[in-house]
């Protein structure tokens, strides 16, 4: 039995190729006669404009596709390399310098947390900028692309449908032309061999071929009604759906180039804020450096600092740069600073007294 099943599962398939290798051949026929100009062919300009819109459609959006995956990467790329550059400063960022380690009780001079605090608001700041380009751009760049390759296997499958009904019509012809020519027979004297064949056996002979060439133009005929039928359907779907994806492409294109020139503008934005931030780090880094005391000096007020010859002064930024007069530092002696780790002792100082290490 099992062994019967699969004899009549083979002559299925067997069945289902020879009719496939059957349909191939006879449209690469129907192919040849139409380029050697011995068969017309079914045309429709407006259709074959849709379809050379949809190729370059399609072109377009796929190359749109591939330079924004690029772009994507880019950025992933520049955000890690930018993270690289942030950790380098702060590997960079000696702990003898003023503002490393009193972060937790000095808010104004907390340089190494700012450090910190903007090498993280930078790192979500890519971060946010990336996924909101993959959910809003990029993934609805893979939808819009997403109906392309269904509409494109529908226009070859409406182009091989076109060729079956060219074909049949072609045969369908080629049998109403046979028709004519054999009812110009009939009209014709009957041959010897004819006339001598007994009139019952003409008689049955002229009803055979007439039956024979009238099935044979009855199942022309219904095939031909439904290989028109398939391609109709198809080329009508196609009709309507072409024009409209054509027209889609503007809204698609607006609002994605929309989009990711929010989200840049956002971004450099945000960025340009925490490039801000960083650059008045490095300006209090450089207004908190070490002078050196060339000369003693007494204080004269309870705001200024007294130096001896030799002394090293950390010079801190002024809270209010208004109160600085000309001539005149912040500062603290670096002995008091490692020894004390405050600011309390801090004062003014002339600038004179002192020189650059």
């Amino acid at each position: 039995m099992a062994e019967e099943q699969g004899k009549t599962g083979k002559g299925i398939n067997t069945g289902k190729l020879a009719t496939s290798m059957q349909k191939r051949l006879s449209r690469a026929q129907e192919k040849v006669l139409q380029k050697l100009g011995k068969a017309d062919e079914t045309r429709d300009t407006a259709f074959e404009e849709g379809v050379a819109n949809f190729n370059k459609q399609m072109a377009e959006g796929t190359k749109l596709q591939k330079d924004l995956r690029a772009y994507l990467a880019a950025v992933k790329t520049m955000h890690d390399a930018s993270k690289r550059l942030q950790d380098c400063l702060a590997d960079m960022y000696e702990p003898e310098w003023f503002g490393k380690e009193e972060v937790d009780t000095i808010a104004e001079e907390m340089i190494e947390k700012e450090m910190d605090y903007c090498m993280e608001e930078t790192d979500i700041l890519w971060s946010d900028y990336h996924d909101k380009l993959v959910d809003n751009s990029m993934i609805a760049m893979d939808t819009y692309l997403a109906q392309f390759p269904d509409i494109k296997a529908r226009i070859a499958k409406r182009d091989r449908k076109m060729t079956d009904y060219d074909s049949a019509r072609h045969h369908f012809g080629s049998l109403q032309k046979g028709k004519k020519q054999d009812q110009a027979k009939i009209a014709k004297p009957m041959s010897l061999v004819e006339k001598a064949a007994p009139g019952w056996a003409q008689g049955i002979l002229s009803a055979h071929q007439i039956a024979q060439t009238n099935l044979t133009r009855n199942q022309a005929e219904e095939e031909l009604g439904r290989a028109q039928k398939v391609f109709e359907e198809i080329n009508v779907d196609l009709q309507d759906e072409l024009p409209q994806l054509w027209n889609s492409r503007v809204g698609f294109y607006v609002n994605t180039f929309q989009s990711m020139a929010g989200y840049q503008q956002r971004f450099h934005k945000d960025m340009g804020k925490l490039n801000q931030d960083l650059n008045d780090v490095m300006t209090k880094l450089d207004e908190q450096r070490l002078v050196k005391a060339m000369h003693d000096y007494a204080a004269t007020d309870g705001d200024e600092l007294e130096m001896k010859a030799g002394d090293v002064v950390l010079v801190l930024a002024w809270e209010n740069p208004d109160e600085q007069d000309d001539g005149w530092l912040m500062g603290v002696k670096e002995s008091h600073w490692l020894e004390n780790k405050d600011l309390l002792a801090k004062g003014v100082f002339p600038e004179n007294f002192t020189q650059k290490l």
